[in-house]
């Protein structure tokens, strides 16, 4: 299928608060514990306002509803919510510094369908045009292989803190922006 993805606006920010807990709970259960996954919302897997407000966040419905988010951003913060940001909240400067891939949230009922891949294409495609050269990103065990396959590299393995609970560990990674830009699925041969 041929998903589409839109800029989100303010008025997306209910349905993007109530897609969270489900994609969390659900699509990462093979990777983190309840707890640490219970802990991690509205902590680190919250609705970010700043990138809904920089117009770099997207959305992808279907059947009437909001089915997946993400997106990208200017700023130097990697991850979190309008609550608590991880990282400096400055803007980067896109000759020298990598663009961040933030915020996917899949409904369980629609992963695997190839919408996570079509967000990433998005924000490269944005990205680009805003002069990055790069980006990055810390994803989730579960996010890992989607972000591979996108081409993404692993340069670290971490624990991200959470306010409550154990840390949960996180994988930083990197893409080089400065290739060809890959064709999206159905127009392979």
């Amino acid at each position: 299928m041929n998903w589409a993805p839109r800029v989100a606006s303010s008025r997306d920010i209910p349905a993007i608060e109530a897609l969270i807990p489900p994609s969390v709970l659900e699509l990462q259960a093979p990777y983190y514990p309840l707890a640490q996954r219970e802990a991690a919302i509205g902590d680190v897997f919250a609705v970010d306002r700043q990138l809904i407000d920089d117009g770099t966040y997207f959305v992808v419905e279907a059947e009437g509803r909001i089915v997946a988010c993400g997106g990208w951003s200017r700023r130097r913060s990697l991850c979190g919510g309008d609550r608590r940001r991880n990282g400096d909240e400055g803007t980067l400067d896109p000759r020298t510094e990598p663009a961040r891939i933030r915020a996917f949230f899949v409904h369980p009922h629609w992963a695997r369908r190839g919408i996570g891949r079509a967000l990433l294409r998005e924000c490269e495609r944005a990205i680009r045009a805003a002069g990055f050269r790069s980006a990055t990103l810390s994803a989730t065990l579960a996010g890992e292989p989607l972000y591979a396959c996108g081409g993404f590299r692993v340069t670290e393995r971490t624990l991200l803190a959470l306010e409550r609970g154990a840390p949960m560990p996180v994988v930083t990674m990197d893409k080089d922006l400065r290739g060809p830009v890959e064709a999206p699925e159905q127009d392979r041969a």
